[in-house]
């Protein structure tokens, strides 16, 4: 920032026309920024105006249109008052002129206008003024305490643009019109938006740190509770919120508008807005409700999404009409009738605050030009400290003006009386002499600017009369001579004279104040869903549907030509179906679909691409049901990974959140449930994580070295990779793990893996792990790890097929729920298969088996078996062999 208002250094004296095309734009571009910073878009600390409006009041003012007396001046024409604002200051277009004209006579847009219309102004609806030829203007009157002091020496004057007139640097305020009326402004790398305050309580603060300059906050934001904004409205952030906006210079207020219930005749009533937030019209509030219960089709869309069915249906259930019945005495007047009578008052107001902008966001931003010249962000503190820091200079020159001219009248006055005391001789001399001045000046030992003034003074004021009036004057003027010494001389009397101006300002256009501070809950529309149990069904090309009730046959689920069944969930209406896009840019977003807006079971369901709006170049990848407290392991191809539950991957937006980051070339794994469930049975959470990596290594360790990340993000490191290896995935389980697996000739195999020979692989978080003689590699797309015997008793599992040869054939992996738990069938969690313990042998394999188990133990051979069978540890063999018995 200081670059930008650092003159550039001038050019070397031998190459003055050099100037290479980068350096060139370069110093435009700054000469441009630094003209729209300081010469258009952002408002004076001093006097609250920009240069255009600064330029139109100084302008009318010069023009005789002020407001002086008891009554203004006759108002003129718009059109003259631009056309003199452009000749002389502002060489601008006209239009931009007279809109910044208006805009400062609208009684909506600024709290306290400085400019008295006549004419069509325009409306808060949105309609423009009238043509500057048939409008009228003059000053307000409050303009008085901008522009009285001009003349006194208050302020400096700068040539305007070609040098022929003058016009101030700013405007002697009287009270802080940057706060009084706010501003709103873009400029080149800045903006502003400041909103407008009471002038009360604006006096009341300023008294306040005149007072006691180091008050603190609390006193401070007490005096100034916060906007008062031209329309009034309720504000209904908490207090804490606006004061964290004024401490800062950047925030944002809730606001919302005022309404009443009027009874009607037979138990009926309506509802009448009266008051709006800032920025919103009643021609808005129209258009947001006609578009709610006549939606169009969006763009790509053949017919209207779920969403703008069911927000039709919400709004029209209980609005019946709605009317504009604003007048010239009522300025807002919205009527809203309701369906029956016997809606709750409370439902349609809700229904209306939600999802209209009867409810809505005020922004702050108070950034404006500074003592120093420089746009700054100041706080409500800096903005009035240094206001009074310039009344303070304020009142210093203009003390200092009029006390010169109060010593150069007494200096005039004293040669005249002493004239009146010889007034023969003067008129003697003055006959007598050639050279009268020197004379006087001579005889009595008068200054030069006394003898000029004898000299040109009428004999009528040579009377006796006269002399008494000198002798008044006099007197009166040294008084006020001695008054302005003090509070020259005195920051205390200094102080004591602002603060009596303040309050006599305060007292004469002091009005109550029109927003109301009353800190509400923001209005949320709680849709009534009924609690039932469900359970949601996704298909492998992303169709999602719900089915009532628990404990469906997953076969018993058709689907379309080609598609084929991705996982059931088993939850509740009340729960959320999350959607894990694939990451793009180094992030994966998560979009979330309350479950009670899934379609019903009857027919395919839904592409859940039109539930959501997924990003460019992104597609599902994985999905998971479950209520809000339900925690998931998240774990990226990198080998990273963290735990984060429902609730804070759920958003309202259907375009997601960015929740999970990414490597490049990393992709999201599929989240492995750790605990909470809304099945039939509970779910014990989850112990441990087993992690794989596509490099055939696998690493096991307790949960509790994972962390909770609330706002997402890459997490810790699961298991250190090679550089080659990525990890297949990684799962939460308690006591055992199943796997499929495909292997040679393409068939489907499964195997589950016990706790037992889950532990040889158990290390710290963050290891390489231990290699799997597994005779394949798993892959990251189709190998899976499940944790599904957390509830169910291993005795009552169902026998698993198999069927091959003891060693795998070069494949890939992928997990079902066959024999897992009917709490939460969901589908595979993407993971690779690190040690192929198998829990029952059928076959030939139980057979074969048997005799080795005979063989090893008759020979004490533990660990050749274990080599044949392609185990690490011998001693997970015993769990393996039992189970195969039973």
């Amino acid at each position: 920032m200081d670059d930008l208002f650092t003159p550039a250094p001038p050019s070397p004296p031998d190459v003055p026309d050099q100037e290479s095309l980068a350096a060139y734009a370069q110093r435009a571009y700054l000469e441009y920024a630094l003209s729209v910073v300081k010469g258009r878009a952002l408002p004076d600390v001093c006097d609250g105006q920009k240069p255009v409006q600064r330029r139109i009041m100084y302008a009318m003012a010069r023009m005789g249109l002020g407001f002086s007396g008891a009554g203004g001046a006759k108002p003129v024409k718009s059109a003259r008052v631009v056309g003199d604002v452009l000749g002389k200051y502002h060489p601008h277009g006209d239009q931009a002129a007279y809109d910044a004209m208006v805009r400062m006579a609208q009684d909506f847009s600024q709290r306290y206008p400085l400019i008295d219309g006549q004419g069509n102004f325009g409306s808060r609806d949105g309609d423009g003024a009238a043509a500057m030829r048939y409008t009228e203007a003059r000053l307000a009157k409050i303009t008085t305490l901008l522009l009285d002091e001009l003349d006194e020496g208050t302020v400096d004057f700068v040539p305007n643009y070609d040098g022929s007139f003058e016009e101030p640097k700013q405007l002697p305020a009287r009270l802080p019109f940057t706060l009084l009326n706010g501003a709103s402004g873009i400029a080149v790398g800045l903006a502003t938006e400041i909103p407008s305050h009471n002038l009360r309580e604006v006096a009341d603060a300023c008294i306040a740190l005149i007072k006691t300059p180091k008050l603190s906050d609390d006193e401070l934001y007490t005096l100034i509770a916060g906007p008062d904004y031209p329309g009034g409205g309720q504000i209904i952030s908490t207090a804490t919120d606006i004061a964290a906006a004024y401490s800062t210079g950047r925030g944002s207020l809730k606001v919302r508008a005022r309404w009443k219930i009027e009874d009607l005749a037979r138990g009926q009533w309506q509802l009448v807005v009266q008051e709006l937030p800032p920025g919103v019209s009643t021609q808005r509030v129209l258009e947001e409700i006609e578009e709610i219960t006549n939606p169009k089709i969006k763009a790509g869309k053949k017919a209207l999404s779920l969403d703008q069915v069911q927000l039709k249906q919400t709004v029209l259930a209980v609005l019946d009409v709605v009317r504009d019945e604003s007048s010239k005495d009522a300025a807002v007047r919205l009527v809203f009738e309701p369906k029956t009578s016997r809606i709750e008052q409370s439902e349609l107001i809700t229904t209306l605050l939600a999802h209209t902008s009867l409810e809505s966001s005020a922004s702050i931003n108070l950034t404006m030009i500074g003592l120093d010249g420089r746009p700054t962000q100041k706080t409500l503190r800096q903005m009035l400290q240094e206001w009074i820091s310039f009344r303070q200079t304020t009142i210093e020159r203009r003390s200092q003006h009029r006390l010169n001219k109060v010593l150069d009248r007494i200096h005039i006055l004293e040669g005249r009386q002493l004239v009146l005391l010889n007034i023969d001789e003067v008129i003697a001399i003055i006959r007598q002499s050639d050279e009268p001045k020197a004379a006087l000046i001579a005889r009595f030992n008068l200054s030069e600017r006394q003898a000029e003034d004898i000299l040109e003074i009428r004999l009528r004021q040579l009377a006796r009369l006269e002399a008494i009036k000198i002798e008044q004057e006099l007197k009166g003027l040294r008084e006020e001579q001695g008054k302005l010494e003090e509070i020259l001389g005195s920051p205390a009397a200094l102080r004591r004279l602002m603060i009596k101006e303040i309050e006599a300002d305060a007292k004469q256009f002091a009005d109550p104040r029109r927003t109301l501070i009353q800190a509400e809950k923001k209005a949320v529309l709680e849709v009534k869903v009924l609690d039932e149990p469900v359970t949601v069904v996704v298909s492998a090309k992303g169709w999602v549907r719900a089915r009532s009730g628990h404990g469906h046959d997953a076969a018993s689920f058709a689907f379309k030509s080609g598609d084929g069944l991705y996982g059931t969930f088993e939850c509740r209406t009340i729960d959320t179906l999350l959607v894990f896009g694939t990451a793009t840019k180094g992030t994966g977003r998560v979009y979330s679909i309350p479950v009670a807006m899934l379609p019903g079971a009857r027919g395919d369901g839904q592409p859940v691409t039109t539930l959501i709006e997924l990003e460019t170049g992104t597609h599902p990848a994985h999905y998971f049901a479950g209520p809000a407290s339900a925690t998931l392991l998240l774990s990226s191809s990198g080998g990273y990974g963290f735990l984060a539950t429902v609730e804070n991957m759920t958003s309202r937006l259907k375009a997601g959140k960015a929740f999970i980051s990414c490597g490049e070339g990393e992709a999201i794994c599929k989240p492995s449930h750790v605990s909470g469930n809304s099945g039939t049975a509970p779910l014990n959470p989850a112990t441990h994580v087993a992690c794989a990596s596509t490099g055939g290594r696998i690493l096991t360790f307790e949960i509790s070295e994972l962390k909770t990340q609330a706002a997402g993000g890459r997490g810790l490191m699961l298991i250190d990779l090679d550089a080659k290896d990525t990890l297949a995935g990684a799962a939460a389980y308690t006591r055992s793990v199943k796997i499929e697996g495909i292997g040679r000739g393409g068939k489907e195999r499964e195997e589950t893996l016990e706790i037992r020979s889950l532990n040889n692989a158990r290390a710290a978080r963050g290891r390489k792990g231990k290699a799997a003689d597994l005779g394949f590699k798993p892959t990251p797309r189709r190998a899976t790890y499940f944790s599904l015997l957390r509830q169910r008793n291993l005795r009552k599992r169902k026998a698993t097929r198999w069927s091959g040869s003891l060693r795998f054939a070069t494949g890939s992996l992928r997990c079902s729920a066959k024999a897992g738990s009917r709490s939460n069938s969901a589908s595979p969690q993407t993971i690779a298969s690190p040690d192929p313990l198998l829990p029952a042998l059928l076959g030939p394999a139980r057979r074969v088996g048997e005799q080795m188990r005979e063989r090893m133990r008759m020979r004490g051979d533990m660990t050749r078996f274990a080599r044949h069978v392609g185990l690490n540890r011998p001693s997970c063999l015993h769990a393996s062999a039992a189970h195969a018995a039973k």
